[in-house]
C-alpha cells in the first residue's frame, strides 16, 4: 500500500464533497454525518476493488493500467455536481445518498486504478486508512469550517487544485505500472 498516494488520492476525490461536509455539519450532528459520511466511502472503496479484480481476472495487468485514463479524463471533464436536498431521510441517509450521488464516478474511476494491483490485505489496510482519513476531516472541517478564510480558499481554488491531483494520480498510475516501459518495448 502506499500511504502518500492513498492519501494524495482520498484528498483528491474528496475535495468537492469537503466543501459540501461543511453545510451537513453545520445542518446535522457530527456523529451522524461521519456515519453516512464512512459509509458512502466504504461502499465506493469496495466497488471500486472488486470490479478491479474481476478486470484482472480478464486482462493482463499492463492493459488494467490504461485506467490511469481515468483520473485524466475526470480532471478535463468539466463537471460541477450539486447535491441533493432530501430533507425526508434520517441526518445518516442524506449524508450517505448525498456523498453517492456526488463522489461515486470520482471515486470508482480515480480509486480503481489505484486499488486495482491491491490484495485483500493491502485493501483491508487502505480502507482502514481511508476511513481513519475521512474521520479526521469530518473532525477537522466541523473545527475549522466557521474559519471564512477556509470557505473562500476552497471557492477560489478548490476546483483547479483538484484537478491538478487528479491529472497527478493519473500520471503516478502509468509510471507506478510500467505501462509507458510496455509501449516503449512495443515500439
Amino acid at each position: 500500500m502506499n500511504t502518500t498516494l492513498i492519501f494524495i488520492t482520498f484528498l483528491a476525490v474528496n475535495l468537492d464533497f469537503f466543501f459540501i461536509l461543511l453545510f451537513l455539519l453545520e445542518r446535522y450532528r457530527t456523529r451522524d454525518v461521519m456515519v453516512g459520511y464512512l459509509l458512502g466511502i466504504a461502499i465506493l472503496l469496495v466497488a471500486s476493488f472488486c470490479v478491479g479484480k474481476a478486470l484482472a481476472l480478464l486482462l493482463p495487468e499492463w492493459v488494467l493500467e490504461i485506467l490511469g485514463f481515468l483520473p485524466i479524463c475526470m480532471a478535463l471533464h468539466d463537471n460541477d455536481e450539486e447535491p441533493g436536498q432530501d430533507s425526508h431521510h434520517s441526518p445518516v441517509v442524506a449524508t450517505l445518498v448525498t456523498y453517492l450521488a456526488v463522489c461515486s464516478g470520482c471515486n470508482l474511476s480515480i480509486f480503481l486504478p489505484v486499488l486495482t494491483g491491491e490484495n485483500y490485505r493491502e485493501f483491508a489496510l487502505t480502507v482502514a486508512f481511508v476511513l481513519f482519513l475521512a474521520a479526521m476531516a469530518v473532525v477537522l472541517i466541523k473545527r475549522f469550517g466557521a474559519l471564512t478564510v477556509v470557505k473562500r480558499l476552497l471557492n477560489r481554488y478548490g476546483e483547479v487544485l483538484m484537478k491538478t491531483v487528479y491529472i497527478g494520480v493519473g500520471l503516478y498510475v502509468f509510471y507506478d505500472s510500467g505501462l509507458l516501459v510496455h509501449i516503449i518495448n512495443l515500439v
